[in-house]
């Protein structure tokens, strides 16, 4: 398992589908596409993306819910806008790099979570299981929808599942 890991790290590393780092910086819209600069990691970008997302949550989780899912949703609609410019003006379906998809997953991961550090770290690798491991549908709408819809539904669909398993686990188990 960990050497399929690696390997697939290793490919990412090293596809012709990495960009230089110049665009992600002098692009605006490159720029929140790859998380703000988290996604120019040469290793696990997702994570990195994740990571950033952690920070973010903590800005709005005290917020009202209705708040918070106001935000989430202008966080998805802007992030199909910004993740189909970014896959068009890289000319790459999915590019490892975008990763304002999986700060949107984890943020919905996280809506009406309970407060503490233990919930965030649940959270995230919660979120990391299902972006990685992509549960159907997850995996066919990864490899079936383009675009920056494409981009988006798999990891939003990823942070529901999360989110699903974290309410239980909350709400039922502690």
């Amino acid at each position: 398992m960990i050497k399929k890991i690696w390997q697939k790290l290793q490919a990412i590393h090293h596809s012709k589908s990495h960009i230089p780092i110049k665009s992600i910086w002098t692009n605006p819209i490159h720029f929140i596409a790859f998380g703000f600069g988290a996604g120019a990691s040469p290793i696990a970008p997702g994570t990195f993306g994740t990571l950033i997302a952690i920070p973010l949550y903590l800005l709005i989780c005290n917020l009202p819910l209705i708040n918070y899912l106001a935000i989430l949703i202008v966080a998805v609609v802007g992030g199909i806008w910004i993740c189909n410019i970014t896959e068009k003006n890289l000319g790459v379906h999915d590019h490892a790099g975008i990763v304002w998809d999986e700060i949107c997953g984890y943020l919905i991961t996280m809506f009406n979570a309970p407060h503490g550090w233990q919930w965030i770290l649940i959270g995230f690798v919660l979120f990391r299981i299902f972006d990685i491991w992509k549960p159907w549908p997850i995996k066919w709408i990864d490899k079936s929808i383009d675009a920056g819809f494409g981009v988006m539904l798999d990891d939003i669909l990823a942070g529901l599942y999360a989110f699903i398993i974290l309410q239980i686990i909350s709400n039922f188990i502690f």
